[in-house]
């Protein structure tokens, strides 16, 4: 009986490696995907940040004005 419980966990150690291997595999592959974007699509990059320094700019001064008015 004590044995059959020791196998039954055993098994359930194989299934928890197997998942862990699975998932730190599955993060490298969007890891690279990810960095392949990037250099790809550089350019297109830049000009999204750029873009957005003007709303984050405005979002600050409120947050700001928010805050002085306390």
């Amino acid at each position: 009986m004590a044995e059959e419980v020791k196998q039954e966990e055993k098994k359930a150690d194989v299934k928890k490696v197997i998942s862990t291997i699975f998932k730190i595999i599955l993060g490298l592959v969007f890891l690279v995907l990810g960095i392949l974007a990037i250099i790809s699509w550089w350019k297109d990059l830049l000009l999204v940040i750029r873009g957005c320094i003007g709303p984050f700019l405005v979002l600050a001064a409120i947050i700001t004005f928010a805050i002085a008015k306390e």
